[in-house]
């Protein structure tokens, strides 16, 4: 083994293919992007070098980006202090639960997780249809007319919307990372905590929450990636309608490239997309961080 190491051939040629994957597959489409950012370009055909200009007109001039980066942000705080705290509170309920029972609500729970995009937006369109969807139906059926809606067309509850189906969609997979990391939690913690005195609710926040803190942060940390890169299910349900009510940066970077051929603008979105989304999960590591360490 320490011949092994001791060879800088061998380690070289061990790191190379990794190496040349990441240059490759992350380093180069990232360069490229930031050239064509400072381009006029639709794709094809002839391209000129503006500099910054795109960057100028996506802060200065893009309501619609910005629409798209306040939409994001709303799907991600509704994320992380609504879908997280139900989901932790249902894993900390089976944890307690029989293994046979625990089994069964775990699966249901879990199965919208594991079909398609394609399938929940459908199902969640026709659902909430103004004209034969089961949820204006149902509210007819218990004489709430007042409550019946149009509500993926209309700008005050299509985004509300969009937010419900993506919760649903995702709620499986946080509800399983906190139940596996409940059921790591000692006991000898939670009966040490109960012997000084405190009830349920005060060893959870003052025993398993920080004992949990390494999941937690995890799971926050993959919520502010997927919520910003949100597309598909929009695209699917609204188009980013009625108007840009329900945009998200991903869709508003690819309709500017590829539907409206401003292949240059489009990648100077992408670029202050990765900017954005570096700095929220740079600043979320480092305050998760600094509240593990009090």
């Amino acid at each position: 083994m320490n011949s092994i190491l001791s060879s800088k051939r061998l380690i070289t040629i061990l790191i190379l293919p990794g190496l040349l994957v990441m240059v490759f597959a992350i380093l180069a489409p990232i360069l490229l992007s930031l050239y064509y950012s400072m381009t006029d370009w639709s794709g094809f055909g002839p391209m000129e070098f503006i500099g910054l200009a795109n960057y100028g007109e996506v802060l200065a001039n893009d309501p619609t980006f910005w629409r798209s980066l306040y939409n994001a942000l709303m799907l991600l705080l509704v994320t992380v202090f609504i879908q997280n705290v139900f989901a932790f509170m249902i894993a900390a309920i089976l944890v307690n639960l029989s293994d046979r029972l625990s089994n069964f609500l775990r699966t249901v729970f879990f199965i919208p997780a594991i079909l398609t995009v394609v399938v929940i937006t459908k199902l969640w369109v026709n659902i909430m249809n103004p004209n034969y969807g089961l949820l204006n139906k149902l509210l007819e059926g218990l004489h709430l007319d007042f409550l019946v809606h149009n509500w993926l067309s209309d700008p005050r509850t299509a985004l509300g919307s969009i937010i419900f189906i993506t919760i649903w969609h995702g709620f499986g997979w946080a509800l399983l990372f906190y139940y596996s990391g409940l059921t790591t939690v000692p006991k000898e913690l939670k009966e040490a905590a109960r012997v000084d005195g405190a009830n349920l609710f005060q060893t959870h926040l003052s025993v398993v929450i920080p004992y949990m803190a390494p999941v937690i942060q995890a799971v926050i940390i993959i919520d502010i990636t997927s919520c910003l890169k949100q597309m598909e299910i929009v695209m699917l349900a609204t188009e980013g309608g009625p108007g840009n009510s329900t945009q998200f940066i991903a869709y508003h970077l690819y309709e500017q490239a590829f539907r409206f051929s401003k292949y240059g603008y489009g990648n100077a979105i992408s670029v202050l997309f990765v900017i954005i989304a570096l700095s929220i999960t740079l600043m979320a590591q480092r305050l998760l961080a600094s509240d593990n360490t009090r």
